[in-house]
């Protein structure tokens, strides 16, 4: 009779560690939402946790037969896990949230039924990797470049079909019409969803391992090429019919269309593979396995108990420890507003400084910030930003430039790292970006002023965000980005110089306004 109340004690602290879990990286979790409200490459984000409780309960039994001895396994990986959910809070990484959650999932399951039980459950935990957002820029560095690939393949099968036409960073030239591939036609909304739904395939698809790969990652190149095809189709439509064809067919085979036409291809594969290998029919390899439960190496009695009180521990000494840090209160280095910061620099002016709307003020979460545009004798523009946060915790921090162009409509068409020196000099590094929007192009440097640090790559910027709020409890810093128009046959370099020059004159300023 000992070892059943146990077992119920057991079952309680189970459903105990899941809610505390929920609750205890409910900030990385309402994140998460976010991003699948808000993107709609991720609105399939929706259906992945229910694809995942459909996986655990078609193995429900085979879950029941496989519980085991608990694993002391399981308490490292919610310290791990534990570890995550620290360093995400501290460093607004919200992947780190995310991510130590599904730790936390295993480290409950491995405290509660050992490995035995993992082993059923793995797969269902695993699938939900596929609803967790990739950070903002890492998304905007994909999309740009899947935007060229996707120009320059549909451009090639123009061309093979007979039609001249021109292709100049994502802007097709047809003559009659520029069509312009922009953010939306990336295929990103086909390719996420079809990652999934290829990975969930692959698994029901009882074949060599070499195969099931296979199937899954073709959905790349699938979706790539698929994407090629629509811009290319555009284009002949286009072409016969007139440039009204172009937005009714862009949005009508933006979203299911495209997607079920992937996921046909897919099929075909199987087919195709089958029908050179062991000639199944379609319907017998497309349907959930059976699986048989994994016989505990140790019985359930064995240790009931002994270790999930302790994980549940863990998981509220870490909540308290968020909780603690979240409430401290920063160093604040004392600095002047950067309202006044100078409008004139060498022989460049600014006549009047610009300002932002509330609402896009409220959005980007800054503390402070200037925008003006400066002038010189000869009438050249630059527009200077700088965006400073007094604090970058609980998901403040500054906007990548990456993000935002495309969601201003335009089109990145080259980006790289740029050194130059400054007038001390003492190199400078910024990531420089070439952009253009209806034919008008515009060059961009940026990078981030960061507690003494002049940094440009972002990941960088993050590992010292985390390092000084560890060491030195300060978050604060800055984003500035300089901007200029080109004239229609001015040349890039000449931009280049322009830039260079008025940021060797901003440079030596900065100092007062984002502190060391």
């Amino acid at each position: 009779m000992t070892i059943p109340s146990k077992f119920r004690l057991n079952e309680a602290l189970l459903v105990f560690a899941l809610l505390l879990t929920f609750l205890a990286f409910g900030g990385g979790l309402l994140d998460l939402v976010h991003r699948w409200y808000k993107q709609e490459e991720y609105s399939h984000g929706f259906f992945l946790p229910l694809i995942s409780l459909w996986l655990l309960w078609s193995r429900r039994q085979a879950l029941r037969d496989s519980v085991g001895a608990p694993s002391t396994w399981g308490l490292v990986v919610l310290a791990l896990s534990a570890a995550l959910l620290v360093l995400g809070e501290v460093t607004a990484i919200y992947l780190l949230i995310q991510l130590g959650f599904l730790l936390a999932l295993v480290g409950v399951v491995l405290c509660y039924g050992g490995v035995s039980l993992l082993r059923m459950a793995w797969l269902p935990i695993a699938f939900l990797l596929f609803a967790i957002p990739l950070p903002y820029f890492v998304d905007s560095q994909i999309s740009w470049r899947l935007q060229l690939l996707s120009s320059t393949l549909g451009v090639a099968v123009l061309r093979a079909l007979g039609y001249a036409v021109y292709l100049e960073g994502n802007v097709i030239d047809l003559g009659v019409y520029k069509l312009q591939v922009v953010e939306a036609c990336s295929g990103l909304r086909y390719l996420y969803p079809l990652l999934s739904i290829g990975f969930l395939m692959a698994y029901m698809y009882p074949a060599a391992l070499r195969w099931r790969v296979l199937v899954f990652l073709s959905t790349i190149p699938i979706t790539v090429l698929t994407n090629s095809l629509r811009i290319a189709m555009v284009g002949v439509l286009v072409e016969r019919w007139g440039s009204g064809m172009a937005d009714g067919f862009l949005h009508y085979f933006e979203g299911w269309v495209i997607f079920l036409i992937c996921q046909l291809v897919l099929m075909l594969e199987i087919w195709l593979i089958e029908r050179y290998t062991h000639r199944r029919p379609l319907l017998d390899v497309q349907k959930l396995p059976t699986v048989a439960a994994v016989v505990p190496a140790r019985p359930v009695g064995a240790g009931v108990g002994k270790w999930l009180p302790a994980g549940v521990l863990l998981l509220v000494g870490a909540s308290v420890l968020v909780y603690e840090l979240g409430g401290r209160a920063e160093e604040q280095p004392l600095r002047q507003s950067l309202k006044t910061f100078p409008l004139e620099l060498g022989d460049w002016r600014a006549q009047q400084e610009s300002s932002l709307s509330i609402d896009v003020e409220q959005a980007l979460g800054f503390s402070d910030y200037v925008l003006a545009d400066y002038v010189d004798p000869e009438g050249a523009q630059v527009n200077f930003y700088v965006a400073y946060y007094a604090s970058q915790r609980k998901g403040v921090s500054p906007h990548s430039p990456q993000v935002c162009i495309p969601g201003g409509g335009w089109v990145i068409s080259g980006i790289e790292q740029v050194k130059f020196p400054l007038t001390d000099g003492k190199p400078m590094e910024a990531v420089r970006v070439l952009i253009d929007k209806s034919g008008q192009r515009q060059l961009v440097y940026y990078w981030f002023e960061q507690r003494g640090r002049r940094i440009s790559n972002e990941y960088w910027m993050k590992w010292y965000l985390l390092q000084d709020a560890l060491t030195r409890n300060r978050t604060d810093g800055a984003l500035v980005r300089v901007v200029t128009a080109l004239g229609p046959s001015e040349d890039v370099q000449r931009a280049d110089e322009r830039l260079q020059r008025l940021v060797r004159l901003a440079i030596p300023m900065l100092g007062s306004y984002v502190p060391d």
